[in-house]
């Protein structure tokens, strides 16, 4: 076995590029003499990440050095190129982007396993998913993925994950990719692929690509930032963690009023943990020294913000305002060490504009409802009341569920599966698609018994509120239609919910306890998570449909084009003080 020596290598990475191909319009907040200017600046963009990594390529080819260009997860969902495309445009362009490998995200699995078989048959590189257990995956799929050579999961003998090997210049780097093991419990993964402790998967990996020889071991990780630093803190071995999940952006980037946290490349004993921000607006980069030990003895890099050349103005920049602060607020974009300007990649630019581009941009024309007055979202109730979107959104799963056959009796729909309120105007299909319900995730019903219900209720809001439990956020508060109760928070627990009332043929009347009804909601919520357990109570498993949260709403705003102007704001469950 040949004596493990130094290496100097460079090191890019993206994480939670979501479907942002294209660049976006992004706002700075900078301080010149006392004031506060807000420039827009167009950044990132799957384009400029393509330059920018070619740039750094080339550079370290120039210096004798080796390149790795890794993706820590979640490029699905996000904007309307995933609505209309799905993985077909990430599996196209992440190939363009030529990276090494990515890590599985949980977006890529809002929809179950079929979509990431769908993806992993398109690219040309492999997908590292090293906890999750593929041994006993059910062989009647039609996009299986047990037997895939591209596919780096777990395996059920030696309990550790699969891995690449990258040799540079005589040395070998071992690269292994780890995911939420509580998958589950925010994502759909098909019952039959649970995922593996991350921590223990990570141990035997390391112990395993040890006997092999390999010291500089690379962990792509979609564990979040916070399981990163308790990962590198609680298992030796670990040269480098890029990590995903979190959308955190290392640096200081704070004369820029961007939000960011700690240094690049936080060191936790021996062990280099980087993430990269979100959406395709940074890339992050390092020059890597790695020792005969595999320790990493020096990293230097950044993460940069990638913009365009061009300066957008708003009224805080306006024609008035002295040349000499135009020319520092600029001065101070330019000059910042973590934003580079750079300009688009022709072919991948091409791809976007000739291939994906028309169809979004007809969605964006489309227009399906006017409102005169804002439409407010807001997640759990307050004095002025309730989201007035949610509840609608709730209804559409009602109609377009009925317009099935399947008659369903009332729907439920968690406040964070809406993600933004409306302005006045116009309201496209891009909207709705693209901002309002841009996760596509399916919505499905199923048959429970009436006294489930409150508890289905009591059990979300009280997640909502952290009322009695450990809640995991706001997004969980339910918006109902055809549902009416009230919710006491100071009642004890499992008997929160008061006056239970259902619409019937003849109009509200109390839920019968034992009485079969029939719900609706999406996948996600359907699935128990985030204070929903109490809806797999339901009998049997339900049933998906192939129709999304907003195809749902689309297609009855399309149908009912007044519905907002009918709208109240929502008073259903309001919190007793």
């Amino acid at each position: 076995m040949t004596e493990n020596k130094t290496l100097t290598i460079t090191l890019a990475h993206i994480n939670d590029t979501h479907s942002y191909f294209e660049p976006t319009s992004y706002q700075f907040r900078i301080e010149v003499e006392n004031q506060v200017y807000s420039p827009f600046v167009s950044v990132g963009g799957f384009a400029r990440l393509a330059s920018r990594a070619q740039q750094l390529k080339a550079n370290a080819l120039a210096k004798n050095q080796g390149f790795l260009f890794l993706h820590a997860g979640d490029c699905f969902q996000g904007t309307l190129y995933f609505s209309l495309f799905k993985g077909k445009a990430n599996a196209e362009l992440l190939n363009a982007l030529s990276i090494d490998a990515m890590a599985l995200g949980n977006h890529e699995l809002d929809m179950g396993n079929d979509p990431v078989g769908q993806f992993v048959r398109q690219i040309n590189f492999p997908l590292l998913a090293g906890n999750w257990d593929l041994s006993n995956e059910y062989k009647d799929k039609l996009n299986p993925l047990r037997n895939l050579n591209n596919i780096y999961s777990f395996d059920d003998e030696t309990r550790s994950a699969k891995y690449i090997v990258r040799d540079i210049d005589g040395e070998r780097i071992a690269i292994f990719g780890l995911s939420l093991d509580l998958m589950a419990d925010i994502a759909n993964p098909d019952i039959d692929t649970p995922f593996v402790n991350a921590l223990e998967t990570a141990r035997n990996t390391i112990d395993k690509i040890h006997q092999e020889g390999i010291n500089k071991i690379i962990l792509l990780s979609h564990l979040g930032y916070e399981g990163d630093l308790r990962l590198a803190g609680e298992v030796q071995g670990i040269s480098v963690i890029v990590g995903g999940h979190s959308h955190v952006l290392q640096g200081d980037f704070s004369k820029l009023g961007v939000t960011s946290r700690d240094v690049y490349g936080v060191r936790v004993n021996q062990t280099v943990v980087v993430q990269a921000g979100y959406h395709a607006l940074t890339l992050g980069h390092c020059e890597l020294t790695f020792d005969e030990h595999g320790i990493v003895q020096q990293c230097e890099g950044k993460n940069e913000i990638l913009i365009g050349r061009r300066f957008f103005v708003d009224a805080s920049l306006s024609e008035t305002v002295e040349d000499h602060i135009r020319r520092n607020v600029l001065a101070t974009i330019h000059n910042h060490g973590n934003v580079v300007v750079c300009k688009k990649d022709p072919y991948i630019q091409s791809i976007i504009q000739n291939k994906y581009q028309p169809k979004v941009r007809q969605l964006q024309a489309q227009q399906v409802a006017f409102l005169t007055s804002p439409a407010r979202h807001i997640r759990i109730p307050d004095e002025q009341g309730g989201s007035v979107i949610a509840p609608l959104v709730a209804k559409s799963f009602y109609y377009a569920m009925a317009n099935r056959g399947y008659a369903p009796d009332f729907a439920i729909h968690n406040a964070g599966g809406v993600r933004n309120s409306l302005n006045a105007g116009q309201v496209s299909l891009a909207d709705i698609a693209g901002k309002i319900l841009p996760f596509a995730v399916p919505i499905g019903v199923y048959k429970i018994q009436g006294h489930h219900i409150a508890t289905i209720l009591e059990g979300a809001i009280n997640n909502a509120i952290s009322n009695g439990v450990a809640g995991t956020g706001s997004g969980s508060y339910p918006y109902c239609y055809h549902l009416d109760f009230k919710y006491d928070r100071h009642a004890p627990l499992g008997s929160r919910i008061l006056n239970l009332k259902i619409m019937g043929e003849f109009g509200w009347e109390f839920v019968v306890s034992h009485r079969v009804y029939t719900g609706t909601s999406s996948a996600y919520t359907m699935k128990g998570k985030e204070g929903y357990d109490a809806i797999l109570n339901m009998q049997d498993a339900g049933e998906v449909t192939a129709l999304s949260m907003a195809d749902c709403f689309i297609e009855f705003l399309a149908d009912n084009p007044k519905t907002f102007e009918q709208s109240a704001t929502y008073e259903n469950a309001m919190l007793i003080p």
